[in-house]
């Protein structure tokens, strides 16, 4: 069983409510990619530590308390007097999370080279992904770290582009170019593809990234399922019919059950990543797709434990 070390950031959705004689009613829930992720692996019975700044702030509190009451180890979090970012969510009448950011200078930002805590000697896997890898000084940060630890652990990607966060989509391409020579895995969205390189197909990005050096490039595309790519295999899988609530940490959820998938069959090295074959990828893929689509039907980031995927 592998140890996974998630990195990245946490913050408080806030989802907007029914106005009120006064305002308005909101709804303030825990979340963040990185930190859905690793509560994510926790629930399907991985072990897993948490990499990131928490502010002293009671949506901090909040946020480590939940980490800590889903058997998130929390040992790596850096506490600090910065405020906590809040992503503020509305839905569309499709139930698609629409987000206006609120964290500049927040306390998921504050980690730098000099205050980057060791990892733990069981680290095995280290996951990436979100904004956090394209602001400052955190992004330099943990950027720096996969390049050192590549040789020595496998590296996860998630890119989980949020132009809300950083709209330069330069930097992002600068980002993702920066970390797809690093990762063994690669993991994206067909929503992110389209933004990032709208005039190559998701294949021709999937082949750079292998020819670059990943072992496995898995794209996601919503209601159609997803597809995966080694060097030497292709599979698809479609998503289960469901009737979607919100969208929200859906793709959080998918790279969780993945990472665990892969980790149940001892799949979690860059030989191994690479050796699967179509059937091994295709029930990788009919897993995550299958945990994803939980949660969509059901509000929030609310992602499945492992006895409902048995």
């Amino acid at each position: 069983m592998a140890m996974f070390v998630v990195c990245g950031e946490a913050l408080m959705d806030v989802y907007m409510g029914e106005w009120t004689s006064t305002g308005l009613t909101l709804d303030a829930r825990v979340g963040g990619s990185p930190l859905n992720v690793a509560q994510g692996l926790a629930r399907l019975e991985r072990p897993v530590a948490f990499l990131t700044g928490l502010s002293t702030d009671a949506s901090g509190e909040r946020l480590l308390a939940s980490l800590r009451a889903e058997g998130v180890d929390t040992s790596l979090v850096l506490r600090g007097d910065a405020p906590s970012t809040l992503s503020v969510v509305s839905l569309d009448a499709a139930g698609v999370p629409r987000y206006a950011f609120h964290g500049k200078d927040a306390a998921d930002r504050q980690i730098t080279h000099e205050t980057m805590p060791a990892l733990p000697d069981a680290t095995r896997v280290l996951q990436f992904g979100s904004y956090a890898l394209a602001v400052e000084p955190v992004g330099s940060a943990l950027r720096a770290l996969a390049a050192r630890e590549r040789a020595r652990r496998l590296i996860a990607y998630d890119l989980n582009v949020r132009l809300n966060v950083e709209p330069d989509l330069a930097h992002w391409r600068d980002v993702v170019g920066f970390m797809a020579p690093l990762a063994h895995l690669m993991k994206t969205s067909d929503e992110d593809l389209a933004l990032l390189y709208p005039d190559e197909s998701p294949e021709q990005v999937a082949e750079r990234w292998l020819d670059l050096g990943a072992s496995l490039v898995v794209v996601t595309r919503g209601r159609d399922g997803a597809t995966a790519w080694t060097r030497e295999a292709r599979a698809d899988a479609p998503s289960p019919p469901i009737t979607v609530v919100d969208t929200v940490g859906a793709g959080d959820t998918f790279q969780a059950a993945l990472l665990a998938w892969l980790d149940e069959q001892d799949a979690l090295t860059p030989q191994a990543l690479a050796g699967l074959d179509a059937t091994a990828l295709q029930n990788a893929l009919a897993f995550a797709t299958r945990a994803a689509a939980l949660t969509c039907s059901r509000r929030g980031a609310d992602l499945p434990r492992r006895s409902e995927l048995r």
